[in-house]
């Protein structure tokens, strides 16, 4: 019997989400540098060949699984609640960050070998085409209709909520949502002129 004879044969939706599995544990465990296709089917228990198919080399798997795994924050219909949707897109962001592709990710940032050949592909095909940072759609969608001047809308502005749960996250503990209401009220709020808020006691 074969190495995959004894499993059931998947196909479409199911297949590809075990090879997206695979390459975001396979990234965890054995770095970018030392990333193959025979080390993806493997963990997908598939053949080699089953990834050729689709994909040109390892590289484009883990790209395509980060891709389909990266969420997008939704703001709320009507843009009624800026400080609510920035602190659900917070919140996605901590949830992201524990789950396999946001390890990944983390991952392929803290390889030495590794990430020179891919950070910049991750933002151009994943963090982009996704919306960029966590905040950054809701923040947009507001300015556009005129909760706050556009103008106010920089870089810098649109990075500060991801930057202060990266430092929470790196000092050793997920930040609480109390820890995001703050993140919010003191810091993105107050950017674009809107702060800082003050929850009633």
């Amino acid at each position: 019997m074969g190495e995959h004879g004894g499993r059931t044969r998947r196909r479409g939706g199911e297949l590809l989400a075990a090879i997206h599995a695979a390459v975001l544990e396979e990234v965890v465990e054995v770095g970018v540098g030392r990333l193959t296709m025979e080390g993806i089917g493997r963990r997908a228990a598939t053949p080699r060949t089953t990834l050729y198919r689709r994909w040109s080399d390892p590289i484009d798997v883990l790209l395509d699984a980060l891709y389909h795994s990266h969420p997008v924050e939704e703001p709320t219909p009507g843009a009624d609640d800026l400080r609510g949707d920035l602190i659900r897109a917070l919140q996605l962001m901590v949830a992201w960050t524990l789950s396999p592709a946001g390890r990944a990710v983390a991952a392929i940032l803290t390889d030495p070998k590794g990430a020179p050949k891919v950070s910049e592909a991750l933002f151009e095909r994943v963090f982009a085409n996704k919306g960029g940072t966590f905040t950054s759609t809701v923040l947009r969608h507001y300015a556009e209709r005129g909760h706050f001047p556009a103008d106010l809308l920089t870089p810098v502005v649109a990075d500060i909520g991801e930057a202060l749960v990266t430092k929470r996250l790196l000092d050793g503990a997920p930040p609480t949502d109390a820890d995001l209401a703050d993140i919010v009220d003191q810091a993105i709020l107050p950017a674009i002129g809107l702060g800082p808020f003050r929850a009633t006691p």
